[in-house]
């Protein structure tokens, strides 16, 4: 049999021990897990963003056990979480603040979860002594009900995830996060961008207006030039070749709005 598979993301980055520490209780808890560290740059707190990563990653994870931690609410009144996926039986552990439900309904929603309880040890480090424990006893295959206690997963908290919308000549979307690259990630999908049509386009963000071409690849534009394309998720992004989309913007934040348009001929 394969070794058990636990996929792992969280906005913890690598500066500090947490990744580390939490690697190492997994281990203890199912010597024989495979871990796979999916993320950890996600900005800190930031459940919209690590929960659109785990959705749009997730399928390209074998299945297993889905380890996710982004916690601004961590010893507050929120619940830590265990939820099984009606397809491919995933398991996902983490809080219920919104992080995991995207995720589970790109495998038919979440058809089984239990609330994991709180932290005997410490009240600011779940992922040690909640979130990686649990993963770590569901890899080795307990059962949810092993770990705690049920609860409808209809109950589970959920993010209102921002939509674009397209009317006419025009796109109207958000942004959802910059990558490292400076790539800007919008919340239109790529069909939309495929809909709005021609090659070149106006940029409207921030009160100034750039010049951008419909591109499906970096080099497809001339160095520095703004580009929009479907990035590998199926999603509209904004790019410089050889540079930064969001360092040309003059920044570019979550939530703020950019407009797309036609450009008349």
């Amino acid at each position: 049999m394969p070794p058990p598979v636990v996929s792992f993301l969280s906005d913890y980055g690598h500066g500090d021990e947490f990744v580390g520490v939490c690697h190492g209780v997994i281990a203890r808890g199912c010597p024989s897990a495979r871990i796979i560290d999916l993320a950890h740059g996600i900005p800190p707190g930031d459940v919209q963003a690590g929960a659109i990563v785990l959705r749009d990653t997730l399928p390209y994870m074998p299945a297993g056990v889905h380890l996710a931690v982004v916690d601004p609410g961590v010893g507050g009144p929120r619940r830590a979480v265990a939820l099984r996926t009606a397809e491919e039986e995933r398991i996902l552990v983490g809080p219920d603040n919104g992080l995991l439900p995207p995720a589970a309904e790109r495998f038919g929603g979440a058809i089984e979860a239990v609330d994991l309880g709180d932290s005997p040890i410490s009240r600011t480090f779940h992922g040690r002594d909640v979130f990686a424990p649990a993963a770590a006893a569901l890899a080795s295959g307990a059962m949810l009900a092993d770990v705690g206690q049920r609860f409808v997963p209809a109950t589970l908290v959920r993010l209102a995830l921002s939509e674009a919308a397209l009317s006419g000549d025009e796109l109207h979307a958000r942004v959802v996060r910059v990558d490292r690259f400076g790539n800007v990630i919008l919340d239109a999908s790529g069909k939309q961008l495929r809909e709005l049509g021609p090659e070149s386009l106006s940029l409207e963000h921030a009160g100034r207006t750039h010049a951008v071409e419909v591109a499906r690849a970096f080099a497809d534009v001339a160095g520095g030039e703004l580009l929009v394309y479907e990035d590998a998720w199926g999603w509209a992004a904004l790019a410089v070749n050889g540079g930064s989309a969001a360092a040309l913007l003059g920044g570019a934040s979550p939530g703020e709005v950019v407009v797309l348009r036609r450009t008349q001929s």
